[in-house]
């Protein structure tokens, strides 16, 4: 049992709430949770309404329910998407709902089902919610991630604990590596947190890099070249309304967009990748001109190369992010099988959207122009990790000029 649990999970949801989606007076919030973490949901809701939240807005889910869909639902329900779904998504944006999610899921859910249903749903929903996905990758609206232990995931990650035993160890976990002691002191250790971050991104913004180039021992050695007016984000960002917010808690990433059609080169994966209730392990990914032109697969592949077909814009990659190899996450030298967690303890790439504040102005400009200044657009974005003990990073800038910014995983400054 750990020790002042209800306390630490108290602490824990004011730091989602209050850190991470920052709820303001007069804000309605969308808060998504499956149903066995309705413990953890409830207290999110209830410092919600602390806040002065106009209305929590609560949308349940369930894995059991989600897998007997997917195995036994009629093959057309994959083909439509609800119109009450989209009417919803469509009512939040125009409120400006502010989005907290809590995960909790098996890695392994949708293990045996057929990835080409996985496909056409994430095809037909990416779509039929594309104009809040996009708002929310502009952060137009604050938005923010937590996470919550299930049985299954605690025993994936813990599988020599009995089950008790492993949701505890994942527990306690999860709160190390938020910054969760039990003391309620939590929020003002994000917000030293958050100012270390922005003064790592100052520095990299001050170089203004042409291009990177990842190099280590798996046999990565990939060129990503960066949008001229790129920038580096990491910790909090503002909404449009000026309003700071953490997407993901935790975190530790500094990461910014590459220009879409000029990386070259191949990436090892350097962790497994829960992709769609299943898990991806030991691959790698070959780019020309932007593109993913090959893509190897000790196990999983079928739903990789799925996910790389989901649209046009999956092809390409959408984000690059820096985590240092000494960091808390991989510190505590657990796989999570979770990417809010195991992103965050890896440099990492991910495939499909880029995040428009990544360039200056980028959140104002059209798709077209977005295109047009380096980056890339997709339903999808796909995170996955790279980051190893001896992962080197060099930045050249426009004049030339070769600077470490990773040497042996870490930061070179």
């Amino acid at each position: 049992m750990i020790e002042n649990f209800d306390a630490k999970l108290k602490e824990y949801a004011h730091l989602l709430v209050e850190i991470g989606a920052n709820v303001q007076p007069g804000q309605i919030v969308r808060l998504s949770s499956p149903v066995e973490c309705a413990p953890l949901a409830r207290m999110c809701a209830a410092a919600c309404y602390d806040c002065g939240a106009r209305e929590v807005v609560l949308n349940w889910y369930d894995d059991f329910m989600a897998r007997e869909k997917y195995l036994k639902a009629d093959e057309a329900v994959f083909s439509e998407f609800p119109a009450h779904k989209k009417a919803e998504s469509e009512w939040l944006l125009e409120k400006g709902a502010v989005s907290l999610s809590i995960i909790g899921s098996d890695p392994e859910m949708l293990k045996g089902v057929d990835p080409r249903r996985i496909q056409t749903w994430q095809r037909v929903s990416g779509e039929g919610t594309r104009a809040y996905f996009d708002a929310m990758t502009a952060s137009r609206f604050q938005w923010s991630l937590g996470a919550h232990p299930v049985p299954s995931w605690a025993k994936k990650v813990f599988p020599d604990l009995p089950e008790d035993e492993a949701m505890d160890a994942l527990w306690d976990a999860i709160f190390s590596v938020c910054r969760i002691t039990g003391d309620g002191q939590a929020v003002a250790r994000w917000h030293e947190h958050i100012e270390t971050v922005a003064m790592r991104c100052e520095v990299l913004n001050a170089y203004n890099f042409k291009s990177l180039h990842y190099t280590n021992s798996l046999g990565t050695d990939l060129t990503v070249q960066l949008p001229e007016n790129h920038v580096w984000e990491g910790g909090s960002e503002a909404s449009a309304a000026g309003i700071e917010f953490v997407a993901n808690i935790p975190t530790e990433e500094i990461f910014t967009a590459p220009k879409w059609d000029a990386v070259d080169g191949r990436v090892y994966a350097a962790l497994p990748l829960a992709l769609d209730g299943n898990l991806v392990k030991d691959f790698y990914l070959d780019f020309k001109g932007g593109r993913i032109v090959d893509v190897h697969a000790a196990e999983g592949i079928e739903f990789l190369r799925h996910s790389i077909d989901l649209d046009e814009g999956s092809n390409y990659l959408g984000e690059v992010a820096l985590v240092p190899y000494d960091s808390p996450i991989r510190n505590k030298g657990i796989l999570f099988y979770e990417t809010l967690f195991d992103e965050n303890a890896s440099c990492h790439l991910a495939f499909g959207s880029s995040y428009p504040t990544c360039v200056k102005g980028g959140a104002d400009m059209s798709e077209e122009q977005q295109k047009a200044a380096g980056l890339n657009q997709s339903i999808n974005h796909v995170d996955f990790m790279v980051g190893t003990a001896d992962l080197s990073i060099v930045g050249i800038t426009h004049d030339g000029q070769q600077v470490p910014i990773f040497i042996d995983g870490n930061f070179a400054f």
